[in-house]
């Protein structure tokens, strides 16, 4: 078997890595402060970070791709390098999906990381078997040095940008995920071999290189100026100041008074064999969800409640509830006790028929603050 010679461009090369980056920072840029947003938006922004972090994976690949140069004519199989791009999507998507809709614990952040590994490993790996008239030749330890690599470093890049969501762990966090899908693609490259085949073996239709540019100059197109859009919300705007001497200079009768809050008196709807009972927050310990509906506990017993847990949220917004979990809500003034447990607590009520509440990592801090700790 006569392999052939390969060698690279080596400013696509370092084109390749950063699109990586673009991307990373895209994706995990839009991943941003999700739990403040409603269900649906958040699967909006979960979906779009999938594009860009999975649509990054492929571009940087099929960039570095565009480098390689060979002794003969190469192809690409159109409907396998599009089937690459669309794996790499979803794998993302799941990992996401994991993160910001199940408690944020270093298994979860552990999990997806690996689950992207293997997005990145398995985009690499068909988007090399979409080559027309050569093949590629792998060996073993290039094959578990990038799984090696993937998995690693992919675990490292969610661990650092999601342990703890700021600006400067978001942009550490894209390093590592750059270093990720870089490090998979040039370390398999590195344990590959390629052979002239004869004839083709097409599964789609067949792209020449020039073809599979113009998709790449595409994917790299929205990837940079999803980038750029990215960048400029990054940190929190400034106020203008420019209008501020107007301000200052008007007289003083012309600049109306703020409004006085106007106190509104919040009770909670509980329903019971068709009777609803209105409850006073402070009879409450707290509040589960069950599905898209949550139960109240107060002192003698559970009621059913026809809020969900995001409307609960919101109506009880300035009765001293906070959240502890994503499925509970806490009155503070109820607790007797804490416990800490590694990364996460548990809150318990002075009347033992009260079940413990558990606080999650990510809202362990809020929750130390207002039991005055």
């Amino acid at each position: 078997m006569e392999f052939l010679d390969v060698s690279h461009n080596t400013a696509l090369v370092i084109a390749s890595i950063v699109v990586a980056l673009a991307a990373g920072f895209t994706g995990l840029t839009l991943s941003k402060d999700l739990s403040k947003q409603s269900v649906l938006r958040r699967k909006g922004s979960i979906a779009m970070s999938a594009i860009a972090l999975g649509g990054g994976i492929w571009s940087m690949h099929f960039v570095a791709m565009l480098g390689i140069q060979m002794p003969i004519l190469f192809y690409y199989d159109a409907a396998i390098t599009l089937a690459s791009a669309l794996l790499a999507i979803l794998i993302v998507g799941t990992a996401l999906l994991l993160l910001h809709f199940r408690e944020r614990t270093p298994v979860t952040l552990s999990t997806a990381g690996a689950i992207v590994g293997c997005g990145i490993l398995a985009m690499h790996y068909v988007g090399m078997a979409g080559l027309q008239l050569c093949r590629a030749v792998y060996t073993p330890f290039g094959i578990l040095l990038a799984v090696v690599s993937a998995v690693g470093l992919c675990i490292a890049a969610f661990w650092i940008a999601y342990g703890q969501r700021s600006n400067r762990t978001i942009l550490l966090g894209t390093l590592c995920f750059g270093a990720a899908v870089s490090a998979v693609h040039f370390v398999a490259m590195a344990g590959t071999n390629f052979v002239a085949v004869p004839t083709l073996h097409e599964f789609g239709p067949v792209m020449s290189n020039e073809t599979l540019a113009m998709g790449v100059i595409l994917s790299s197109f929205v990837i940079f100026g999803a980038f750029l859009w990215m960048g400029v919300t990054f940190l929190n705007p400034v106020t203008s100041m420019a209008t501020e001497p107007a301000i200052r200079s008007a007289p003083a009768a012309t600049i109306p008074a703020p409004s006085a809050p106007v106190p509104t008196v919040v009770r909670i709807p509980c329903e019971r064999n068709g009777v609803t009972q209105l409850i006073d927050p402070d009879q409450a310990a707290f509040v589960r969800a069950e599905g898209h509906y949550t139960y109240i506990y107060t002192k003698d017993e559970q009621h059913f409640c026809a809020w969900p847990i995001t409307e609960a949220l919101k109506r009880l917004d300035g009765s001293g509830f906070i959240k502890t979990h994503r499925s509970y809500l806490l009155n503070p003034l109820w607790v007797e006790h804490f416990e800490r447990h590694k990364d996460s607590g548990v809150c318990r009520f002075a009347d033992s028929a009260l079940p413990p509440v558990p606080v999650s990592r990510s809202h362990l801090k809020a929750v130390r603050e207002a039991l005055g700790m």
